[in-house]
């Protein structure tokens, strides 16, 4: 089988997509995994919802894409995307437009069949500091970490019922996504990292809240939990920027389960490479 991409937290840098696109220009992969993070910076609609801010998903993203699929024909990968806690869901909208285009794969909280195996997607992060709540979600419970708003405060640019906000968590949303499904041959697609692992490493060293040390570990327990117990062939994971560069590691085993990082804190977009047949084989390059 031809190599898959995944690349994460490209936060709308329009260098990094350039490159994405010309990496499957050249090698033509059979799929690319988008996990999270994709647009530029939801923070700014926070003061305004101008409908005139910048598009980028139909004014880049969709241009590019059509000029791909021109090229490559036959060779178009099949692309899976889910969008991140810094993507507003108020682009939700645009994300399923594209995907009846046939651009992509729309993933969050789907379940699509692609060569023999189960994809599946999700794009909930538990609590963070940040304002922006329109992807997040209590882990296992309803606790917050010190220093982090609950998913009852902040902001969100969708109308979501109060009850759902209160008393849904991602533990609930995996066992719902898969139920009782074999996912020996599963390739799932997170914004949001194990808790304690070489991907949730967070620059939170020394900090402390109200005299509490923070935790650097910022994953998501349930995710951690889901993957042990479940055992997909393969995770896809992004949301901690510096995690490989604090700990040398951009993927991990969690029993079967490798699971891998497209997240990076520099200006190179961190491209990964795996084969779904031979998961330990896969490869990470700064471009």
């Amino acid at each position: 089988m031809p190599s898959c991409f995944f690349a994460s937290d490209l936060h709308g840098h329009v260098d990094r997509y350039q490159k994405l696109f010309a990496a499957m220009s050249s090698e033509r992969p059979a799929a690319v995994f988008l996990g999270g993070d994709l647009l530029p910076s939801g923070f700014g609609l926070i003061a305004s919802l101008d409908p005139a801010h910048l598009d980028f998903i139909n004014g880049f993203l969709v241009p590019a894409l059509e000029r791909l699929c021109q090229e490559l024909a036959d060779a178009y990968p099949s692309v899976f995307a889910i969008l991140g806690n810094d993507d507003p869901r108020i682009e939700e909208a645009a994300m399923l437009d594209v995907a009846t285009r046939g651009l992509w794969h729309y993933a969050h909280d789907r379940r699509i069949d692609w060569r023999g195996y189960l994809v599946a997607g999700y794009a909930c992060v538990p609590p963070t500091p940040f304002r922006l709540k329109d992807w997040e979600r209590y882990d296992v419970s309803r606790y917050v970490d010190p220093g982090c708003l609950s998913p009852e405060e902040g902001w969100r640019t969708v109308p979501v019922p109060p009850s759902e906000i209160r008393y849904a968590t991602i533990q609930q949303d995996l066992d719902a996504l898969v139920g009782d499904r074999s996912l020996e041959r599963a390739i799932m697609l997170f914004h949001a990292p194990p808790y304690k692992t070489a991907l949730d490493r967070a620059a939170l060293d020394g900090r402390t809240v109200d005299y509490v040390p923070l935790d650097v570990h910022v994953g998501s327990i349930a995710i951690q939990r889901f993957i042990e117990r479940r055992q997909p062939r393969i995770t896809l994971h992004g949301h901690v920027h510096e995690s490989a560069r604090l700990t040398g590691e951009w993927q991990t085993r969690l029993g079967g389960t490798c699971a891998y990082s497209g997240a990076h804190d520099g200006p190179e977009l961190a491209l990964v490479r795996f084969d779904p047949e031979a998961p330990d084989a896969a490869t990470r390059a700064l471009i």
